[in-house]
């Protein structure tokens, strides 16, 4: 899969462009709500976060992760370069 080119001045986008397709797709044929997602842009793994139920999970990994479900959780951190990334994935592939 091709990555995007980082942008930081991305307009606040959702969904990075090189992955609108498989995120419609997840969300069409799964059941999954997408409720995060970013394709690494050639630095991390790529990772799309959904929900079902109560559990969100990480379907590139299939790492669970573990946050409250009642308040909006924030997934992703943000390095010095201001590239997002998700430390569940990332952790695991040191």
């Amino acid at each position: 899969m091709k990555m995007c080119k980082f942008n930081p001045k991305n307009d606040s986008r959702r969904i990075d462009p090189c992955f609108k397709n498989i995120c419609a797709w997840i969300e069409e044929h799964t059941g999954y709500e997408i409720v995060a997602s970013c394709c690494g842009h050639g630095k991390y793994p790529p990772s799309i976060v959904v929900v079902r139920g109560r559990v969100f999970r990480e379907i590139f990994s299939d790492i669970e992760i573990e946050k409250p479900i009642n308040v909006k959780p924030k997934f992703y951190k943000k390095d010095k370069k201001g590239v997002y990334y998700l430390p569940e994935v990332s952790a695991e592939l040191k």
